[in-house]
């Protein structure tokens, strides 16, 4: 028969004294139980690892934890890493304390499937065995254990394991192995020196691959080293992966600064934090609300340090809910993307919440806003387990993210979230750029920045409409003041290949509508409508009326007319009237002459106008602030007007 590994690890739960040493010492061959204390007290106080050979010679670790209410830290560093659970009852106690609480621990710590081995059967009788098992289906009831093999087993007769060992290669039948890919990610659980091969770590391998000869470092120590060797279940191998129970020797660490909790993982991926974001979950057996800021213990991984609960939502977090949180420790550790946690009280002592990481590197949010912009994030988060599509919720959430950043936030290498980035670039979901500093952009966030573009540009056009463009320097100092040079070259780039800006033969920018005014044609045509005011004098042509008079397309008389309008020829009245400078101050200059104040019909008569036109006049001078409405009359305020009006 051929062995060969499976990466998976199944791990034993239940209360203390239920047998489940015994159970894994009888399937498996291994004791479990190798500290001098464990032989004397007949407890385990440390996780204990075994290989599991099933019938068909696959071989999947077991990891045997402690079920003493005070090694509760124990059984959580060694539950976190499994895959699917052995739970253990004895037939003789039933379902006890430690049996519900590591099944609530299991739960959180988001186990899906097992089956459950109702232990001692040699020590009842067959109607205590039947009532036995009522009690642990009921207890199974809602539960992800409901309705999966409950087997009556004695490790010491022998009864029925050789259907227990048939019923764990079903489950490893159902259990879809961890993936491979990513960046290797080992919570350490135990760490010895051995002479000659440096700093031995052992632990349950969460992500990626291990290999001889590989660069790693170890956190939060910081401390790098060469992967020197690797075993699973004591056999040298060239590569461990995720699902394997794995045990390291790397040269350039030295054992003295390492301790369970820490991780040993690739290098250059992974930080540490002290803050980071979840979806938590309270469990109805709290029995009580937990409250924003309370003081909880964080099982993490094989940590266990202490933590406040910060709620984003609502002051407290009643039993059976699930709210947006952070999770703020008291000192470094070093999670995971999806990492289950645990959290328990501070004192006394019970498994009250968990969730998992979200988001691993978060901060207080400062003011409504950044509050707000943090409950968005872990929502999208929530909703999206693939790495593309949480980089995409990343992005939207900073607006702008550097590469950099973005491979932190997701995990990654740099390189495999450029390959992400490209391809959520070509779905038209971020912008891309690839200047001095590669930038993430959502969507949102360039369509603003290529608005102040876009201004920017209309303004300049307006200033200079002669020229055919404006310079890409002086465009990028004006409207990408926060982008080097090198990357708001990328970011025009993206906007002229988008179409919205386009670049000239020149090498200059300009809107894609814009048309670089003909100074010589300007100057007829603008004298042809100056022309035309000075003939109508005070009886002003409608604009309507110009454009059919000079001839020329409705958006060639726009861009005269604006012109125009800048440099003072004429000036638009009532939306309509086209007066000329030089017919405004002549009209000044009649009023200047009526020193008893002016009327509407005065002005009339003067002119030799009409109504029609002059009302619009008096009121457009009023805007100007050249004249003042005193009842039915109109005051002049010669010191508002030009000094070639009103003279020194």
């Amino acid at each position: 028969m051929d062995r060969r590994e499976i990466s998976l690890v199944l791990g034993t739960a239940g209360h203390i004294d239920h047998g489940k040493t015994t159970l894994v010492k009888a399937i498996t061959g291994v004791d479990c139980d190798r500290l001098s204390e464990e032989k004397k007290r007949g407890i385990t106080i440390e996780l204990g690892f075994a290989p599991l050979v099933l019938d068909d010679g696959r071989i999947v670790s077991i990891v045997d934890v402690p079920g003493h209410e005070r090694f509760i830290r124990q059984m959580v560093a060694g539950a976190s890493g499994i895959d699917g659970v052995l739970l253990v009852v004895a037939a003789d106690e039933g379902v006890m304390p430690q049996t519900r609480e590591h099944l609530e621990i299991l739960k959180l710590l988001g186990v899906k499937d097992g089956l459950v081995a109702v232990t001692k059967t040699d020590s009842v009788d067959e109607e205590f065995l039947e009532l036995a098992l009522e009690d642990v289906r009921d207890f199974l009831r809602g539960s992800f254990l409901e309705g999966k093999p409950v087997i009556p087993v004695s490790a010491l007769s022998g009864t029925n394991l050789s259907l227990l060992r048939e019923e764990l290669g079903s489950l490893v039948d159902r259990i879809r192995p961890r993936p491979r890919k990513g960046p290797f990610f080992l919570p350490i659980d135990r760490t010895f020196p051995v002479a000659g091969f440096g700093a031995v770590v052992t632990g349950t391998a969460y992500r990626g691959e291990i290999s001889v000869g590989m660069e790693a470092a170890a956190l939060p120590s910081g401390s790098e080293g060469r992967i020197r060797s690797v075993q699973v279940h004591g056999a040298g191998v060239q590569t461990a992966w995720a699902g394997q129970r794995v045990a390291v020797s790397v040269a350039g660490i030295s054992s003295d600064g390492l301790s369970r909790g820490d991780v040993l993982c690739a290098k250059g991926v992974y930080r540490t934090t002290r803050c980071f974001e979840c979806e938590l979950r309270l469990l109805e057996s709290a029995g009580e609300p937990v409250r924003h800021w309370q003081r909880v213990r964080l099982h993490i991984g094989t940590s266990d340090v202490v933590a406040r609960i910060a709620l984003l939502e609502n002051p407290l977090l009643q039993p059976g809910e699930t709210a947006p949180a952070q999770i703020v420790a008291e000192e470094d550790i070093v999670c995971l993307v999806d990492q289950r946690f645990v959290l328990r009280r501070y004192s006394p002592l019970e498994t009250i919440a968990g969730g998992r990481v979200l988001f691993p590197y978060a901060a207080k949010p400062k003011g409504r806003k950044a509050r707000t912009s943090c409950i968005e994030r872990v929502r999208d988060l929530a909703a999206v387990h693939d790495p593309e599509e949480r980089l995409l919720a990343l992005v939207r959430s900073f607006s702008m993210l550097e590469l950099s950043d973005g491979a932190l936030f997701i995990q990654e290498s740099p390189g495999e979230t450029a390959r992400l980035a490209e391809k959520l670039r070509k779905r038209e979901d971020i912008v891309f750029l690839q200047g001095e500093k590669k930038l993430l952009l959502s969507r949102e966030c360039f369509l603003r920045l290529a608005g102040n573009v876009e201004a920017f540009l209309g303004s300049y056009h307006d200033s200079h409409p002669s020229q055919k463009g404006a310079p890409p320097d002086v465009t990028a100092l004006s409207s990408l003041k926060s982008f080097d040079s090198r990357t708001a070259k990328a970011f025009l780039e993206a906007l002229v290949s988008g179409g919205s800006v386009v670049l000239t033969e020149e090498g200059l920018l300009r809107l894609g509508n814009f048309l670089p005014r003909d100074d010589e044609a300007f100057e007829r045509r603008s004298a042809g409508i100056l022309s035309l005011c000075r003939e109508r004098g005070f009886q002003p042509p409608v604009i309507s009326e110009a454009r059919e008079i000079l001839a020329i397309g409705e958006e060639a008389f726009s861009t005269l007319l604006n012109g125009m309008r800048e440099t003072g020829m004429v000036s638009v009245v009532s939306g309509e009237f086209l007066l000329s400078a030089e017919v405004e101050n002549e009209l000044l200059r009649i009023l200047l002459r009526e020193k008893d104040g002016i009327t509407l019909a005065r002005v009339r008569d003067i002119t030799g106008s009409s109504r029609k036109f002059i009302l619009p006049l008096l009121e457009y001078l009023d805007a100007k602030g050249f004249t003042r409405r005193a009842g039915e009359k109109r005051v002049l305020l010669a010191s508002k007007l030009p000094r070639e009006i009103s003279g020194p």
